[in-house]
């Protein structure tokens, strides 16, 4: 549980007004007391999370959001950051008190609604109100999924018990069955397959470690029994020269992807370790069919390149630097760029013609569709560093080929921008 990074957790969101006994309701699952509870409404004035084991789930995260029906002017900016934050759950937990509904809650199910976000609909502090049949009907009629409880603790494995049956029910398939990273890519009748990642040490790789999509990577090939060779790029052809058999697959850091088509005999099997990610945390195709839109940018045009993570930018960093560098170069010198880091991905994102997101190692699946999806209904393309980068180097057929849909969908979307 404690070792799984947060972006590979089922997130599950507890939300509602203030005083509904959403940390109570988050004490009484986890156990403990997590979060601090008052009868003062508003206790509750920034996202806290909680880590739990949940079989036969795994490890899941929980988020005790602040209420939504805070209308004082710091409240306004605790309902916009909890808004936000419920953009990145994959279940939402809509805490009510017994037959009462509001214009709050018809906010909360029509943004989950929007975004296909599934819903529970649980109704607390039933030791103090008894809910109505009327109240029970109007609630199912919204979600299939309704639970009753006492957060303070009344029958609690009773709760828990039906709790875990609906989660299972809505828990999407990728944290019951994960998906494989690179597994599927490798030849499952052959008895020795050879994966090579050829990861570069330069300014922008971390001291002392690989970064978390090579790592995951080699773990994965690692899983389909797979022989895994890393080697830093100035060793790449030399030893691509020592082999008898060649490799099953080569994968790169995107920023050197132009070195590796170069030297990998077209029979071998590449890609980058962004696109690898692109399908593991995304919709690839629509990655895909975003990349196709680089090749109609022209000046004037904005760019947003977006990051999941906040570091420190090297000299030479990948989304600061070098990407608005080669977007210069294929697409001329006109293109505006702008940069967003972490959690400050734009509300307003239709005035950009082209999205370049990074690979997302940090966020979960669901975050990263629904970076997407905003995306989508904004009218923007979106595609990510990988991609990006294998267009701009003219290599984006090569490195999606292990990927026939999404090789596809980047063709069409090519033709499509041919005038």
């Amino acid at each position: 549980m404690h070792n799984t990074p947060n972006s590979l957790l089922l997130r599950i969101g507890i939300c509602g007004r203030t005083n509904t006994g959403k940390s109570s309701l988050l004490n009484m699952i986890t156990g403990q007391n997590t979060s601090i509870t008052s009868a003062i409404p508003g206790t509750t004035t920034d996202v806290v999370t909680k880590r739990m084991e949940l079989s036969p789930i795994g490890p899941v995260v929980f988020l005790d959001t602040a209420g939504i029906d805070d209308l004082s002017q710091l409240g306004k900016e605790r309902v916009r950051r909890t808004m936000k934050k419920l953009g990145s759950i994959d279940i939402a937990l809509i805490l009510l008190e017994g037959n009462v509904w509001t214009e709050f809650e018809d906010a909360l199910v029509a943004h989950f609604r929007q975004y296909r976000i599934p819903m529970v609909l649980v109704v607390n502090k039933v030791d103090l109100c008894t809910p109505s049949s009327s109240f029970l009907a109007q609630c199912k009629e919204i979600s299939s999924h309704l639970l009753c409880c006492s957060a303070k603790g009344h029958d609690r494995e009773g709760f828990i018990s039906e709790f875990k049956h609906t989660l299972i029910a809505l828990c999407p398939d990728a944290f019951l069955h994960s998906p494989p990273l690179l597994g599927d890519l490798i030849p499952s009748q052959q008895e020795h397959p050879l994966v090579v990642c050829i990861v570069p040490i330069d300014l922008g790789a971390p001291k002392g470690r690989l970064i978390l999509p090579q790592v995951q990577a080699i773990r994965d090939a690692l899983d389909y029994n797979a022989s895994v060779v890393v080697v830093k790029e100035s060793n790449y052809v030399h030893f691509l020269s020592t082999l008898k058999i060649l490799p099953d697959l080569v994968i790169c850091d995107s920023q050197i992807v132009g070195f590796m088509i170069q030297h990998t005999p077209k029979e071998i099997m590449c890609t980058t370790f962004s696109i690898l990610f692109s399908r593991f945390k995304g919709d690839i195709e629509q990655l895909a069919i975003g990349a196709g839109a680089l090749t109609r940018l022209k000046a004037k045009d904005s760019v947003l390149i977006a990051e999941a993570c906040t570091h420190h930018p090297s000299s030479d960093d990948i989304g600061r630097v070098k990407i608005p560098r080669w977007i210069a170069t294929y697409c001329g010198p006109d293109i505006a760029i702008t940069h967003c880091a972490g959690s400050d991905y734009p509300e307003a994102l239709s005035h950009y013609q082209l999205i370049i997101h990074c690979g997302g190692c940090t966020l979960n699946r669901r975050e990263m569709l629904w970076r997407m999806e905003q995306a989508k209904q904004a009218g923007v393309p979106i595609t990510n560093y990988g991609m990006a980068i294998s267009v701009l180097h003219g290599v984006a057929e090569r490195t999606l080929s292990p990927f026939p849909h999404a090789l596809s969908a980047y063709k069409q979307a090519q033709e499509e921008s041919c005038p």
